[in-house]
Parts: structure tokens; sequence; C-alpha cells
């Protein structure tokens, strides 16, 4: 099992036979996890599901009755540990638009924010993104106000009124930044990331940071007396944002350039770990469709937290106690968040389908995206081109039994995503198939 985050206080007695169910379910929850024989059935998760809840109020109202509401301990930490397996089990059945399921992804928006506020610098786009996904999840809450545990919901509204507030935080500076200035701050951004990416290759991109160093100065070039003015000569407002960032970029391309992607050998083990981590999700982001089940996150999440919580005053420290220096603080911290930002990606990206539906559900995306290619480059020349299309969707059509997609006696679910798509490459080949025999006929 892997380690939760610090715990905070010891435990109180009377909550060892929470804390004792607690763990078995959280190791049922674990080898399910860990089974990868079969597909996740979805009243195995509702059932451990229900049983978390069970232990939610007994905890809170032994809380009560002894006045300690806001206690802390290893109950604490190990129902979290048990919510977020539930929340990714959720994902993996494919009930995506249901309150737990977004328990882990808060989780992972919070840890966003945090670094985002500590790095000081990110975008409106940056921004914009998490609002639309805080929209998604509210709705998602709405939604389930009759159905899931008043206490769940609240937990998860509290968790969402704090990364709202984080976010107000974080627009605020971009509030003084006039229209003006955003592309020239959204281009440092995005450079300023670009050279912490080459930092970590396996092999030191030289001349790529140096590219990206000469982008910087020609940016630097088109101030006058240390300000940024439009062509009426007028400094936009924003200067502080945005000359500040500038700076930061040049000192940081400076220092990457002399290191050469050579991290101090004193955080090389945290840096390798945090590596490691960063590229395993990198290639489940480019093969998620086929490869992801989203409970594999959960190790990667526990990981990245145990790392994250290990920092000093938020300096990572050497096995002597000693800080890391600039470029290793960095260096860590760029490793980090981006291995956050993968999984808050996969999270959001993932499809309301359970996994026993996805091999179909791929292929029918395969599917649908080679017809709108055949579509969008003109059709074809005649009706019997289509055949190849019509016979693998005629298959898939055909694996229903009243028309449901089956896996044994189970329905998964997704039904009304699968049978949707089916659908839609049915639509497209009638279209193309008409097309076809229009322009026959015209010949």
């Amino acid at each position: 099992m892997t380690d939760s985050p610090a715990v905070q206080a010891p435990l109180d007695p009377k909550e060892q036979p929470i804390l004792d169910s607690l763990l078995q379910i959280r190791d049922r929850l674990s080898l399910l996890k860990q089974d990868k024989s079969t597909y996740i059935k979805s009243h195995d998760v509702i059932s451990l599901y229900g049983q978390v809840i069970e232990q939610v109020h007994l905890l809170n109202d032994l809380r009560r009755e002894h006045k300690k509401p806001l206690e802390q301990n290893r109950v604490d930490t190990v129902l979290d540990d048990c919510f977020q397996l539930i929340s990714l089990f959720f994902l993996t059945i494919g009930r995506n638009n249901e309150a737990p399921a977004v328990y882990s992804l808060t989780s992972t928006i919070k840890r966003l924010l945090d670094h985002l506020q500590e790095a000081a610098f990110y975008s409106a786009k940056d921004l914009d993104s998490i609002s639309y996904t805080f929209d998604s999840v509210r709705e998602t809450l709405q939604r389930g106000k009759d159905t899931y545990d008043p206490h769940l919901l609240t937990l998860l509204e509290n968790r969402l009124d704090k990364c709202q507030a984080i976010l107000s935080d974080l627009r605020e500076p971009l509030a003084d930044l006039s229209l003006d200035l955003t592309p020239i701050h959204e281009k440092l951004v995005s450079i300023l990331r670009s050279i912490s990416a080459a930092n970590t290759r396996q092999k030191f991109p030289a001349s790529e940071v140096k590219d990206l160093q000469d982008q910087l100065k020609e940016i630097e070039h088109t101030m006058v007396d240390g300000k940024f003015l439009m062509e009426d000569k007028l400094a936009p407002a924003g200067q502080d944002i945005v000359v500040g960032l500038l700076n930061r970029c040049l000192m940081w391309a400076d220092l990457v350039l002399s290191r050469q992607g050579k991290i101090d050998e004193r955080f090389k083990p945290p840096y390798d770990k945090l590596y490691d981590i960063r590229n395993q999700l990198e290639k489940l982001s480019l093969t998620q469709a086929w490869s992801l089940r989203e409970t594999d996150l959960y190790s990667y999440q526990r990981q990245l937290d145990r790392i994250d919580e290990s920092r000093v005053n938020g300096n990572f420290i050497d096995p002597e106690g000693n800080p890391a220096d600039l470029h290793a603080q960095r260096t860590l911290l760029y490793l980090l968040r981006r291995s956050y930002a993968y999984i808050y990606g996969l999270m959001i990206s993932s499809e309301p389908v359970s996994e026993a539906l996805l091999p179909v559900f791929n292929q029918l995306q395969t599917l649908r995206r080679c017809l709108l290619e055949v579509k969008r480059s003109g059709g074809v020349s005649s009706p019997r081109e289509l055949y190849p299309y019509s016979m693998k969707l005629n298959s898939i059509d055909n694996m229903r039994t009243d028309g449901k997609f089956m896996v044994g006696q189970d329905i998964p679910e997704g039904q009304g995503s699968v049978n949707s798509l089916l659908a839609e490459c049915f639509d497209l080949i009638y279209d193309l198939r008409v097309e076809a025999e229009e322009d026959d006929g015209t010949d």
C-alpha cells in the first residue's frame, strides 16, 4: 500500500474500531485496484462506498459527542485514502458525473492552485481551464444532492469554496494586466515553461534553450527605458508583472544553460523519482484511451503528495537538512507540478464509460475519426469504398442484446455514450453513401 501523506495528531482510542474498519476497506479497495483479470463492477464500488459512508457517520457522531469536530489524525488520513480510491473507481466504472467521482479531482485541483500561487507565474488561460472545471463539478454536486450523502457533499463543497478563494486571489494580479501586454505575458509564461521542460530532458538540448533565450532578448529589446510601450508611446498597465517575469525568464535561462541539465547530486534521488513519474504520466496521457485504468493514478498521487509534503518551508531538503539551491529547487518543483498537471488532464478527459465498454468505445471513436476524415477529404467515389466501415460497424452493432452492450449478465455503465457514438457513425456512413450515389447518378 502506498504511504499516505503525513499524519498530524495522535489517535483517540475510541476511534480505533473505526480506523480498523477503514483500513480493511482500504485494503479491499487496493486489492480490487490491483486485480486486472476482470473489469471493475459498479455494484462492488457502490458497496464499498456505502461502507465508507457508514464509518463517516460513526466518526462524526463520536467527535460531535466528544466536541472534537475538527480533529485530524490517522483516521482522517486513511479515510482520505478510501475516498481517493472510491473517487477513481467511480471514474473507472464510467460514473464520472456523480459526486464521489470528483473527490480526487478536487484534491488535485487544490494542489495545482497551491503550486500556481507559490510559483507566482501563470496565464489567464491556466485559470480559465480550472474555472471551467469548477463549474462542471458544482453541477455534478447539485445533481447529487438527492442521491449522495450530505456529509460527502458538504466536504466537497467546502473544498470547492477553498479552491475558489485561491482562484480569486490568483486572478487579482492579472486584473491589473492590460490587454496590450497580455500576449507578451502569455509568451513569457510559455517560454519559461519550455526552458524548464528542456532542463529535464534526458539529453540537454542546449541549442533549444539558446533559441528560447534569444526570444527573450528580442522581447527585451522592444522595451524603451525599461518599459513596454504601445504605438502611441504610452506605457500600458501591468508593467511590473511583465517586466518582473521577463527578468525571471532571463535569469532562469542563464542558470539552466550554465548547469546544462545537471542537478546537484544531493537531490538526484528525488529528481530521478519525479522524472520517472512525470515520464510515466506523460506516456499515459498519450495512450489514455487504450491503456489507462483511472485507479492507477492513485499511486502516482500518493507518491507526489509524499514528496510535496516532505518540503520544509517550501524548500527541498538534503539528507543533512540543507535546502536546495535555486536550480535544484525549481527543477524539482517543475517536475512535481508537471506531474500534478498530467493527473489533472487525465481526470478531466476521462470518458463516462465503464472500462468494460472502453474497447468498443475506442473502436467507435477511431471509426468516427476515419469517417469524418473521409468526409472532409471529399467523400468516396463509390459506395463500395464504404464496405469495410459498414462491416466493422455492423459487427459492433451485432454485439448488442436488446439494444444494450452486455458483459455476461451485467450491463456496464456508459451505454448512452456508446450507443450515441454508434448512431453517429451509422449516420456518417449513410450521408457518405447518399453523396456517392448522387455523384454516380450525375455521371
